[in-house]
């Protein structure tokens, strides 16, 4: 198991090194001039120089790109080019509130997703049918426009969850809960659309195999055959879609949370690549590459636990 988590950590290092790089060279080869959108196109000529030169933007791009990898190793992001305050401090802020989003979505995926499939597997008929037609239509639908109805009927018509903003955990609990319900429930459902879909077709599947019949021969529970047997074989390719959903909703909060007003890191890199303030937008995508590569890891354990074949692969 060691050895298991040792090749995804490297495998997670050299993928972080290769799009922290891809990140950097785009940004600094993109032809736009930071310093104009610092100072103003008001700002003259020897300012702008001083100001060029203040940020090192003055330098040759690899000489530049060698300062930057040496600082990031050290923990060092940078600082923000607009208000001076350490990129490291900015992301501590949001990434919590990202995170909130996301996990709970994660969360609520997770089980609803699992308890639909296995539902849909066992069941059959109109319950399957009425699974795969809910699962495509809320699968199909972006997540923007059900943020916008869950606004327009939980928040302004019925007023039972704010529509807009965010609450810390530490400044209230139930105001924190409240405040990103909306937001989670608008990233969980496409997401346990799928969970849901894949979990239906490796139940079906598994319930099918010999080992199943024999037990039910033996006169095991249909509780114990579904959750102790057959939903351990099944769960294997959908904690692989959750590897993949992860991904897709760090995407989709960008536009969740502009929706609803909340602080988190994709508001921040919105408003970074808007100014052009390179450190912020480079410490936004290294730890959002980090988060996945952290959260694809706790997966890959979870795939090794399930199926010990997956630690040798």
């Amino acid at each position: 198991m060691l050895l298991f988590i040792l090749r995804r950590l490297f495998a997670g290092a050299v993928l972080l090194f290769v799009i922290g790089s891809v990140t950097f060279f785009l940004l600094n080869l993109s032809g736009q001039d930071p310093v104009r959108q610092i100072l103003g196109q008001a700002a003259s000529a020897t300012v702008a120089e001083g100001k060029r030169h203040e940020l090192g933007l003055d330098q040759p791009v690899l000489a530049r790109y060698g300062e930057w990898i040496s600082e990031v190793v050290t923990g060092n992001l940078g600082t923000s080019w607009f208000n001076n305050q350490p990129v490291t401090s900015l992301l501590a802020q949001t990434i919590p509130v990202t995170m909130s989003l996301v996990l709970g979505a994660i969360l609520i995926t997770s089980f609803l997703g699992a308890a639909l499939g296995v539902l849909a597997a066992v069941r059959g008929g109109v319950v399957d049918r009425v699974l795969q037609i809910l699962s495509t239509l809320f699968y199909a639908i972006p997540s923007f426009l059900v943020s916008l109805v869950l606004v327009l009927v939980l928040a302004v018509q019925l007023g039972v969850l704010p529509a807009t903003g965010f609450v810390p955990f530490g400044n209230s609990p139930g105001g924190w809960l409240t405040s990103i319900t909306l937001p989670v429930v608008s990233l969980a459902l496409g997401a346990t659309s799928s969970v849901a879909l894949q979990v239906r077709g490796s139940m079906i599947d598994v319930l099918e195999q010999d080992y199943v019949r024999t037990l039910r021969a033996r006169g095991l529970s249909t509780r114990s055959i579904l959750y102790r047997h057959a939903l351990r074989n099944a769960s294997p390719p959908a904690v692989t879609t959750l590897s993949l959903i992860f991904i897709v909703l760090i995407s989709g909060a960008v536009i969740v949370e502009k929706v609803f007003n909340i602080p988190g890191i994709g508001t921040q890199a919105n408003l970074a690549a808007a100014q052009g303030d390179l450190p912020v937008v480079l410490g936004v995508v290294l730890v959002t590459v980090t988060m996945v590569v952290l959260v694809n890891l706790l997966l890959d354990l979870v795939q090794g636990w399930l199926n010990p074949k997956v630690r040798v692969a």
